[in-house]
């Protein structure tokens, strides 16, 4: 397959985060966004559907935190988690520190009641846990993220099933440096008023069909995201990957098929997936029946770092493609992790491979995660063409086949552990 246009991805990437700017799940900016991409996936040639699912959009019109240092009240920047309530009203509580990593070890978290918790750690991988915290009755949660030291607070959203389940309080990030210093000025107590919170709303999964030759062959899915976090841009997350299924949706129609292609562009991904598993949900059936591999794009246009691709399936899948990216002279990190926090994911769970490009530039995956900064001076689009040369090789390959390279059965015991995430962080079937 030929090569693919950086001017034509850089066209894209300038579209959905500066010419739509944020695109928060439920809003106008990430109907705008299923509209561009709607019409680019027409422009291919492929018949496009939208299917829309409900979501709780995040609407917030103020949010102001102070924390109480030696005797004085000093403001500091926060961002309210999606699926969490705002505070109806100023809340002041006294300031505790929970070293989440490890506390959650203690048979009584009592000691958090009607406190500002600030909890070390943005993600809360347990059920159990989560059902502990609100039970304790925290006053409300200064999240912070411990996977980079920043001096912004990140924007994140609460598993919505976690909340429906077990309830919420009022829940935001604040940035790391900034807890890090409350913690060595010996802050006393902390303020949070935050307006808004979320309300019933309505996103969209923008669907493109690329037919087989008539026999069926079955299906192959690729798959993005086109919502954003809060304030954010979303110029690497995931304005790169919509730009990349938009090209791949024009160079794969143009080659011949015997398994039909589907590209969908997720909304709601942000809020845990909920675009993904409300399509794998609708269409169980069918992806049981006729599903024979997912691929995900997601943040994979770093400007400096190493990409990867999260493969669960057969090892077979996993050296076919080593292959196609090594005939790119590319040479990703794979491995078969189950990371549930990307679109492949709800597919997985549902039984068929799934894999996820991305492309990480520190330790904790990429600094100006979900922040205002992920903008055009973070992403390439060079190397995002690179990359999409040997994803379309690996695609339009899969879809000629009479027989694959890798078994269509995932080993049990990936299997198991997307049941486990599945039930957990998703609420199950």
């Amino acid at each position: 397959m030929t090569g693919f246009s950086p001017e034509r991805l850089g066209m894209h990437l300038r579209a959905l985060s500066e010419g739509i700017g944020v695109r928060l799940a439920g809003t106008e900016g990430e109907r705008r966004a299923a509209e561009y991409i709607a019409q680019q996936f027409q422009r291919s040639g492929a018949g496009v559907t939208v299917e829309r699912f409900p979501i709780q959009a995040r609407r917030v019109t103020e949010e102001r935190l102070e924390v109480e240092i030696g005797g004085q009240w000093r403001a500091f920047p926060c961002s309210l988690f999606s699926s969490t309530p705002g505070t109806d009203g100023p809340r002041e509580a006294p300031l505790v520190f929970f070293e989440a990593p490890t506390e959650y070890q203690r048979p009584d978290l009592s000691r958090l009641t009607g406190k500002a918790v600030v909890h070390l750690g943005c993600h809360i991988e347990s059920r159990e846990h989560y059902r502990r915290l609100m039970e304790a009755q925290p006053a409300f949660l200064l999240f912070v993220d411990i996977r980079y030291p920043g001096a912004v607070p990140l924007a994140d959203g609460m598993f919505p099933s976690y909340t429906r389940d077990l309830g919420a309080c009022p829940t935001v990030n604040v940035a790391f440096m900034d807890a890090w210093n409350w913690k060595v000025e010996g802050a006393a107590r902390a303020r949070l008023m935050v307006s808004g919170g979320p309300e019933p709303a309505e996103s969209q999964n923008v669907i493109a069909e690329l037919p087989g030759n008539g026999e069926d062959g079955g299906l192959i899915f690729l798959g993005a995201h086109h919502d954003t976090q809060a304030n954010s841009p979303g110029a690497d997350d995931n304005a790169s990957g919509v730009a990349g299924l938009i090209e791949l949706a024009g160079a794969l129609a143009a080659v011949p098929r015997r398994r039909a292609i589907r590209i969908i562009s997720f909304g709601a991904e942000e809020q845990l997936s909920m675009g993904s598993a409300a399509y794998v949900r609708r269409h169980r059936a069918e992806i049981a029946e006729r599903g024979q591999l997912m691929f995900n794009l997601d943040s994979y246009g770093s400007v400096m770092g190493w990409t990867h691709v999260v493969c669960n399936g057969a090892p077979e899948l996993a050296s076919t493609v080593a292959g196609a990216f090594a005939r790119r002279d590319l040479y990703p990190a794979i491995d078969a992790n189950i990371v549930p926090y990307a679109d492949h994911f709800p597919f997985v769970a549902a039984g068929i491979p799934g894999m996820y490009l991305g492309r990480s530039n520190c330790a904790g995956g990429r600094f100006f995660h979900h922040r205002p900064d992920d903008d055009m001076s973070r992403v390439s689009a060079p190397v995002m063409a690179e990359h999409l040369a040997a994803v379309a090789d690996l695609i339009s390959d899969a879809a000629l086949r009479e027989v694959l390279p890798f078994p269509r059965e995932i080993p049990e015991p990936q299997r198991v552990e997307a049941r486990r995430y599945w039930d957990d962080l998703f609420g199950g079937w």
